[in-house]
C-alpha cells in the first residue's frame, strides 16, 4: 500500500501454488516477518519479498499480513488500475468459494455500505481537486514568510518585531505542513508523480524535513490508527501511558519510567514544545542518513541554507539558531494540539481487526467547522472524512461529511464532533484519566 514499483520475481518463484485455493485460516497463518500473505478482492498475494521494496515502506504493508487489505488498498491508491498490474506477479491464488469475502468478525454489511458510499462520492467528483485552492494556499504560505522577513529587514530587529516575525514564520511553517500533507496523500494531482515532486519541494525546501520519512511514518498511522505497535503516533517512548489498556498493563507489571499520574501536567513541558524541534528533527536526520536518502537531504539542507541567508546578516549565526528554534517551538505547539485533539481522547488499544469504517471512527473525531478551524487545522478538523478517504482533496471533506454521518447513524457507530476548545480539553482529560488508571493498577493490582 502506497505506490508502485518494479517487480522481477514471478509468482511461481515466490510460491509454487500460483493457482491455489485457500481458507482464511491458512491466510492468517502467514503473518510473520519472513512469511507474509494478504488478500485483496478475494485474491491471495504473497508479499514476503515485495514488502521490502514497497514504496510506502515495509511496515505499512506488513501491518496487513494475514488479513484482508482490500479497503486499505483502495483507500491509499488513487489509480487502482496502475497499481494492480504490480500485483500480478505476487498472485498465488484466491479464497475458497465457501469463504466469506471479509475476514474475522468484520461486518459484511458495513463493508458493502461503505463501498457503496465511496463509489457514490467518486461519481460526484469529490476526489477531483481544485487547482486554484492549492495555488492560493501555497501563495499565502510564501506571502507569510516573505512578510516575516520584510518586517525585520525594513524596520529592524527589535524584540517586538522579532516576535512578530517569529509568529509569522511559525504560521507559515504550520500551513506548509498542511500543504505537504496534501501532496503526500496524493490528493492534489491526478498523476502520482506530480504529487511526489511537489511533496519533496514542500516538505523539503519549505520545511526542512523528509518526504520519505513522512511517507513511511504517516501511512502507518492511517493504516492502523491508534493501534499499539502499528501506529507510530501512539508510540510514546514510555513518556506517557495512553488509552485505557496500556495504563493498566503498565501498572500491573509495575512499570514506572515516569510518574504517569502526573503526565497531564508534564505533558505541557515535553509534548507540545519538543515534538518537532527535538524528536522529529532527530528522527528525520537519522532517517535520511541511515537510508542514504540524499535527495531528501539536499531538499532539507536547501531549506536551512535559505533561512541562514536571510537571518545571519541580521542576527548572526547564534541569533539565527535561537530564532529558528523558537519558531519550531511555536509551530510544534500548534501541530501537537491540532493532531492530538482528534486522536488521543479516542480509543487506543491493541489490534482488533475491524473493518475500515469502524476502525477509523473509533480512532478519530471531528472538530466543528468554521473558517478559522478549517484554515488553522488544514481542514483536519474533518479528521473522520480524511481518514476514511485519505486521497480526497481536503476542500471536499465538508461535502462528504453528512453522508458519512448518515452511514454511521445507520450502523450505530459513534460520530463525534467537538468544539476546538473541547478537543484541547479532552487531550488534557484523557492524559489524566490514563494516569489515574495506571496509578490504581500500580498500587492495587
Amino acid at each position: 500500500m502506497g505506490g508502485g514499483g518494479q517487480l522481477t520475481e514471478p509468482a511461481e518463484q515466490v510460491n509454487g501454488r500460483a493457482g491455489g485455493v485457500y481458507t482464511w485460516q491458512e491466510v492468517q497463518s502467514h503473518c510473520s516477518r519472513s512469511d507474509q500473505w494478504l488478500v485483496i478482492d478475494r485474491k491471495v498475494y504473497n508479499i514476503t519479498q515485495w514488502a521490502k521494496r514497497h514504496p510506502g515502506g515495509i511496515r505499512v504493508i506488513s501491518h496487513y499480513a494475514g488479513e484482508d487489505a482490500t479497503e486499505a488498498f483502495t483507500a491509499f491508491h488513487p489509480d487502482l488500475k496502475c497499481v494492480q498490474k504490480f500485483l500480478k506477479p505476487l498472485l498465488i491464488g484466491e479464497l475458497a468459494a465457501t469463504e466469506p469475502s471479509q475476514d474475522r468478525n468484520k461486518s459484511a454489511t458495513i463493508i458493502q455500505d461503505f463501498h457503496t458510499l465511496r463509489a457514490k462520492v467518486e461519481s460526484e467528483g469529490l476526489f477531483r481537486a481544485r487547482p486554484s485552492f492549492f495555488c492560493f494556499h501555497l501563495g499565502h504560505i510564501l506571502l507569510l514568510e516573505a512578510l516575516a522577513w520584510l518586517i525585520i529587514w525594513v524596520w529592524g530587529t527589535s524584540w517586538t518585531l522579532t516576535l512578530l516575525s517569529a509568529f509569522l514564520l511559525a504560521t507559515s511553517q504550520l500551513q506548509a505542513g498542511w500543504l505537504q500533507h496534501d501532496f503526500g496523500h496524493l490528493s492534489v494531482f491526478k498523476k502520482s508523480s506530480w504529487n511526489h515532486v511537489l511533496h519533496k519541494f514542500t516538505i523539503g525546501h519549505l520545511k526542512g524535513a523528509s518526504a520519505n520519512w513522512w511517507n513511511h511514518r504517516h501511512y502507518q498511522h492511517h493504516a492502523k490508527p491508534n493501534v499499539f505497535s502499528k501506529d507510530p503516533d501512539v508510540n510514546m517512548l514510555h513518556l506517557f501511558v495512553i488509552g485505557k489498556t496500556q495504563p493498566v498493563e503498565y501498572g500491573i507489571k509495575k512499570i514506572k519510567y515516569m510518574p504517569y499520574h502526573h503526565q497531564h501536567q508534564y505533558f505541557f513541558l515535553v509534548g507540545p514544545p519538543l515534538l518537532i524541534p527535538i524528536y522529529f528533527h532527530i528522527q528525520i536526520m537519522r532517517s535520511m542518513i541511515s537510508r542514504h536518502d540524499w535527495v531528501d537531504l539536499a531538499c532539507s539542507l536547501s531549506h536551512y541554507l535559505r533561512y541562514l541567508c536571510c537571518s545571519v546578516p541580521l542576527y548572526g549565526l547564534l541569533g539565527s539558531m535561537l530564532l529558528i528554534s523558537f519558531v519550531r517551538v511555536l509551530e510544534s505547539h500548534c501541530f501537537v494540539w491540532v493532531t492530538q485533539m482528534n486522536h488521543l481522547p479516542m480509543n487506543i488499544d491493541h489490534e482488533k481487526h475491524q473493518d475500515w469504517l469502524s476502525m477509523q471512527l473509533h480512532a478519530t473525531c471531528n472538530i466543528k467547522q468554521s473558517p478559522f478551524n478549517d484554515w488553522f487545522s488544514g481542514h483536519l478538523n474533518f479528521q473522520i472524512e480524511h481518514h476514511l478517504f485519505p486521497t480526497m482533496p481536503r476542500h471536499n471533506y465538508h461535502l462528504v461529511a453528512p453522508q458519512v454521518r448518515a452511514l454511521c447513524d445507520k450502523h450505530g457507530i459513534p460520530y463525534q464532533v467537538k468544539t476546538m476548545w473541547q478537543g484541547f480539553a479532552d487531550v488534557f482529560r484523557s492524559l489524566k484519566n490514563s494516569g489515574d488508571l495506571w496509578l490504581d493498577a500500580y498500587l492495587h493490582k
